[in-house]
């Protein structure tokens, strides 16, 4: 074999050049300097292998295992490097095959030959398989880094600047969209039935996820795009999370803002989160109400405090008669089919309402006040786990405002 490795190599060499395009490089002198090291070490370790089984394989391992890893940074796949491997096996077997007929080698070696060949395939193959490998996990683990701290500056309160998000876009291959949507999403830590830890929501390809935040989210570019929403939707599909509304990217951290207060909403019972995602875009009244709790229960106290007269089952009924009346226009026709009860029922509660009210009721923006007032208490009362029996509805709704997020 040794006398003919030179002439094998350059016959391997021009094999692969031919019959592989990712190879044939006429004109890039170093890179063809490279294949020609490669076959050559190759050639020359495997009869010194069959010269001595002994001799280290370390290097040759190295060798292709680094071929494997230019191959995962030239962003191509295995397959061309595979079907050079077997060329270069193919060719040399057809050498042997030819000294064989000469006389020059026992058929009992041929074979013996013929095999190691093909191990040896497997190690160079299994060599740069593993490089490949390595350097794709490198790329990708990478990658995923630049796209969390893009993340981090796309959501940054107060936003950086756009030529840092940019260039920071332009690292992580990130294509910068013209709106986005924040998601917000709950942490497995909570001990909610969901997907396991470790498991990210499968969002558009496009999104940027990052669930080892404190209060983990995600970011989605055109989220009003085709298709996008019944996307989002799946991906989100047995989370629990809230979606923000699509603004434009300099505004993506009011999005999560507002999807992680959606979310906390949410978990209270405040808004109802329904059988999928929460979508602010559906509660939008909610979250300008609930934007200071602490105002609106102080609203709830002083514009509703005429009904702390009351028993707490007639706070209940005249509020709700209160709040029916008041969106229905003063109409008690409609005010009663609304509460399903009669309409001289409706009349007779409004007569116990103008009594605790007096001419507030004909003050438009009192009656504005009243409203938003009936309407936080609905949603704060309906809320609580527990019914604040002996207390007035809007000491209750103040009670309810003041507990946790």
């Amino acid at each position: 074999m040794l006398p003919e490795l030179d002439l094998a190599a350059e016959e391997v060499i021009g094999a692969i050049q031919r019959e592989v395009p990712e190879y044939a490089r006429p004109n890039d002198d170093s890179y063809n300097t490279a294949v020609r090291r490669a076959v050559r070490h190759a050639l020359h370790q495997f009869a010194q292998q069959i010269a001595d089984p002994a001799t280290p394989r370390e290097g040759t391992a190295q060798l292709f295992g680094d071929i494997g890893r230019i191959e995962a940074a030239e962003g191509r796949s295995l397959e061309p490097l595979q079907t050079a491997l077997r060329l270069g096996a193919r060719v040399a077997w057809r050498r042997l095959y030819l000294a064989a007929g000469r006389g020059r080698l026992d058929t009992d070696v041929l074979a013996r030959i013929g095999e190691a060949i093909f191990l040896y395939l497997d190690e160079l193959a299994a060599a740069c398989a593993e490089g490949f490998a390595q350097a794709s996990a490198e790329a990708g683990g990478e990658m995923e880094r630049r796209r969390r701290r893009l993340l981090d500056l796309l959501v940054a309160d107060p936003p950086v600047s756009r030529q840092a998000i940019a260039d920071r876009a332009r690292a992580a291959g990130w294509p910068l969209p013209r709106k986005v949507a924040a998601v917000a999403l709950a942490e497995h830590s909570e001990g909610r039935a969901g997907p396991p830890a470790g498991v990210l929501p499968a969002l558009p390809s496009d999104a940027l996820i990052d669930m080892a935040r404190p209060g983990p989210c995600a970011l989605v570019p055109d989220p009003d795009g085709p298709g996008r929403t019944e996307l989002i939707e799946r991906g989100l599909r047995g989370w629990t999370a809230a979606l923000g509304p699509a603004v434009p990217l300099a505004r993506a951290s009011s999005s999560l803002r507002w999807a992680r207060r959606a979310l906390v909403l949410a978990r209270r019972g405040i808004i109802s989160p329904g059988p999928g995602v929460t979508r602010c875009d559906e509660h939008l009244s909610t979250l300008l109400l609930f934007s200071d709790e602490d105002l609106v229960a102080n609203l709830a106290y002083s514009r509703l405090a005429p009904l702390g007269r009351l028993r707490p089952a007639q706070q209940d009924t005249l509020a709700q008669t209160l709040l029916a009346w008041l969106q229905n226009a003063g109409n008690a026709r409609e005010t009663a089919r609304h509460l399903h009860v009669h309409p001289q029922t409706v009349r007779y509660r409004v007569r116990q309402l103008q009594m605790l009210f007096g001419e507030v009721l004909l003050e438009p923006d009192a009656r504005f006040d009243l409203e938003v007032a009936l309407r936080a208490r609905r949603l704060l009362t309906g809320a609580t786990a527990r019914p604040a029996r002996n207390i007035p509805p809007v000491q209750a709704a103040a009670a309810v405002a003041a507990q946790p997020s």
